[in-house]
């Protein structure tokens, strides 16, 4: 179906994960369906189907116009009712360019009718949130591991073995926050962690319970245990950086510790 698209919507996000990993879930069904919703299906070519099922059981349609791993993708988009949209009634372009290690991702849907745009506005808004999250749970799905990793190095007492320890799961430059501490990068918090062994020997923290993530942010619950028998509590709060690895931790105590 042809028609005039005079009016365009313009939205743009950054995802932490490279455009590779990114442009995979606009390309492959299982991971397109991850954000958008069981039964959408993408067969990713020229002249291919894109089949979006939403929740309540409105369906869009379209076919993939253009393909540029993994750069760009282009396709029609209406609904099968034929409602607002009809099948072929609108355009969405999506493009996306590194941006450090991150993605910077830019989506353009072109309509007809500006009422129509507008009706689409939070919408996107709301869908390109699900796709940063999506990605961001598949690329920080081990981030309970790096979590566990970094409370072991707390109790490194070798500090060759910790700087290793620390090196596997962070940045160089990673920073750490909490009451006690103020540190910008991996050297000084190898130093910073032999003062702690030191004046608080035999403690040992753990997780507790599970990590809760968003987009490469992750808060954990921890108990440390001090040779004193006492436990104290706290959480800490992981930032992940595109790679994997930590570029920064913030501590913080429970209210009733001391």
């Amino acid at each position: 179906m042809t028609m005039t698209l005079t009016h365009r919507l313009d939205r743009t996000i950054t995802i932490d994960a490279p455009p590779a990993v990114v442009f995979g879930f606009l390309t492959e069904t299982r991971r397109w369906a991850a954000w958008w919703g069981a039964g959408s299906e993408i067969d990713a070519r020229p002249g291919g189907l894109m089949k979006i099922r939403y929740p309540d059981g409105t369906e869009a349609v379209g076919e993939v116009l253009e393909v540029h791993p993994p750069e760009r993708i282009v396709f029609t988009y209406g609904y099968v009712s034929g409602v607002m949209i009809p099948p072929g009634g609108s355009r969405v372009t999506i493009e996306l360019e590194a941006a450090g290690a991150s993605t910077r991702v830019r989506l353009a849907h072109e309509y007809h009718d500006a009422e129509v745009l507008d009706r689409h506005v939070q919408g996107w808004r709301y869908q390109l949130s699900l796709f940063a999250n999506v990605v961001a749970d598949e690329v920080f799905a081990g981030a309970a591991d790096t979590v566990d990793a970094w409370f072991d190095a707390w109790a490194e007492p070798n500090a060759e073995a910790r700087h290793r320890a620390l090196a596997r799961i962070a940045s160089s430059d990673v920073r750490f926050r909490d009451r006690y501490s103020s540190i910008d990068n991996i050297g000084d918090l190898v130093g910073h962690i032999a003062g702690a062994l030191q004046f608080m020997p035999g403690i040992r923290m753990s997780r507790a319970g599970g990590v809760r993530q968003c987009q490469g942010i992750v808060l954990a619950d921890f108990v440390a245990r001090g040779a004193d028998g006492v436990e104290r509590g706290g959480t800490n709060v992981f930032v992940f950086a595109a790679d994997g690895r930590l570029k920064s931790v913030t501590g913080f105590m429970n209210a009733n510790t001391t």
